[in-house]
């Protein structure tokens, strides 16, 4: 039967009996718990008592909607009310514990010890069943867990002509079976982590042993537990506690929903860490080249893949600075344009009050409002919204004379341009330094753009994610990675992995 709960809060802070070991006495076991959670409404506790007595056996505990209720009604608490025939006091026999631990494992498959209260509740509130027997001094934790969760659908944030249409989604061990579903190697380990003092969140490193290096999985493991918080509820709270560069605009943890985008990068010797409740899965070591690539590049031809990936590089210098040439040009350079092209330009800014910089400044501020009003806004007219007001707003702008036509082309060719970046935490970044390069320009022409560039590549080359150069392989400059940093060579030449992995175990193919 199920015990009536009680709610006994009495508004003070009690503490919990995270460190107390489990008592012999049941009805003190279950009285610790009633207290702990505060007699919850979700909480079920079901009690078997004796044949022919009064006395408690046996008790099953649950969270309701977390553990698969179907299994305690049909399986469990038919083993123990069996059980309760043939012994009806446990502590006279000292090995019915056991054998009845046996006759659930049998049917569960899952079924372990459990000696401290605050194990037990982490276990009780991660959807597994307690099961507490009478004269024990330990329970036992059933793996039951079932609660609803999105299906595994198409990535719509990660989109791909070619390749797997499957994305992660919120439940962890789904998460981890998609990629073990793609690597089927022993060698693919994980390790989890509890993190957070109340929510106790489920943090997952995966890694291919032998591949990845130690030096790599201590330091991964290290920093996951050095973090100290109260709750994770996004894989970003991790991803904040454990970057390097923190105060730098870069990413150096690369994130993707993507299962066989981390497949492909466990096998060049990275660590990926899942957490539970994040569709996202983080990646580490990782590389800027890492961020500019995108896992369709790998299902397709090498030649298009090349194209491609030189059309992002190209699109994301566009994104970076072509504001910034335009205002550094018609301000500082106009010698530099064509007689014709210089005049139309003259004419187009007749009636323009504004600078060209506070112009540039007004548009690109204007685009990112409708760009995050688009996301925030419902999908079915988000899109429609934001594309309609970038043209409402900048043909009114041009007929007003607040803005010149030719600076409503290169604020669309840029925002066009940004989209083509794969990585989403990547375009970030570029739109924060286009406004810092735009300062520039507006201050120093040229030579202010330039100077920026120097002083962008300095900050790249000083960066490192866990203890690998963010920019390799192009600095350090590593020959025999080159074949897939800017182009993408044949399959056929790739013969080693990166250094990120272990130099004991670097071949990917043997030699024809």
């Amino acid at each position: 039967m199920t015990k009536p709960i009680e709610h006994a809060s009495d508004g003070t802070n009690q503490p919990i009996s995270t460190d107390v070991l489990l008592s012999a006495d049941i009805e003190q076991n279950i009285n610790t718990i009633l207290k702990d959670l505060g007699g919850s409404d979700d909480v079920i506790i079901r009690q078997i008592r004796s044949v022919g007595s009064t006395a408690l056996a046996a008790a099953v505990v649950y969270i309701d909607g977390m553990s698969d209720a179907a299994i305690i009604n049909t399986f469990i608490f038919d083993v123990l009310m069996r059980s309760m025939h043939h012994a009806s006091d446990y502590s006279e026999h000292e090995a019915a514990p056991e054998e009845l631990a046996e006759k659930l494992l049998s049917g569960i498959g899952s079924i372990r010890s459990v000696h401290e209260m605050g194990k037990l509740y982490q276990s009780l509130l991660s959807g597994e069943a307690i099961i507490l027997l009478n004269g024990s001094d330990h329970a036992y934790r059933a793996d039951i867990r079932q609660w609803k969760g999105r299906d595994v659908t198409e990535s719509t944030n990660q989109t791909s002509v070619r390749g797997p249409r499957e994305s992660f989604t919120e439940t962890l061990r789904v998460n981890t079976s998609l990629v073990r579903r793609k690597i089927k190697d022993p060698r693919l380990w994980l390790e989890t982590i509890a993190i957070g003092r109340i929510t106790k969140t489920d943090v997952t490193m995966m890694y291919l042993n032998g591949i990845a290096k130690p030096s790599v999985i201590n330091e991964v493991r290290s920093r996951l537990n050095a973090i100290d918080i109260d709750g994770v509820l996004e894989g970003g709270y991790i991803e904040e506690q454990i970057e390097d560069a923190k105060y730098s605009v870069f990413p150096t943890v690369f994130n993707t929903e993507l299962p066989d985008n981390v497949a492909s990068q466990l096998l060049e010797g990275k660590v990926a860490i899942l957490v539970d409740g994040t569709p996202n899965a983080l990646v580490v070591p990782t590389q800027f080249v890492s961020f500019v690539q995108s896992n369709e590049d790998y299902y397709q031809r090498a030649v298009y893949a090349s194209l491609l990936r030189i059309l992002r590089f190209i699109s994301g210098f566009i994104s970076l600075l072509l504001p910034s040439l335009y205002i550094a040009i018609t301000t500082f350079h106009r010698d530099m344009l064509p007689t014709s092209l210089l005049i139309s330009l003259a004419a187009q800014r007749e009636g323009v009050p504004f600078p060209a910089f506070i112009e540039a400044v007004a548009m690109e501020v204007t685009f990112e409002i409708l760009r995050e009003a688009g996301l925030r806004m419902p999908r079915a007219i988000g899109q429609a919204v934001s594309v309609v007001g970038t043209l409402v707003i900048g043909q009114a702008a041009v007929e007003a004379g607040i803005v010149s036509a030719a600076m409503v082309i290169v604020v669309s060719v840029t925002a066009i341009a940004t989209f083509t970046v794969p990585a989403y935490s990547m375009s970030i970044p570029v739109r924060i330094l286009r406004f810092a390069f735009m300062g520039l320009a507006a201050s120093f022409g040229l030579f202010g753009i330039i100077m920026g560039l120097f002083t962008l590549l300095l900050h790249l080359c000083s960066l490192r994610s866990f203890g690998e150069p963010y920019m390799a392989p192009l600095s350090p400059f590593i020959a025999t990675e080159q074949e897939d940093a800017l182009i993408r060579m044949p399959r056929w030449l790739y013969f080693k992995r990166p250094s990120s992995s272990q130099k004991s175990n670097r071949n990917r193919q043997q030699k024809s």
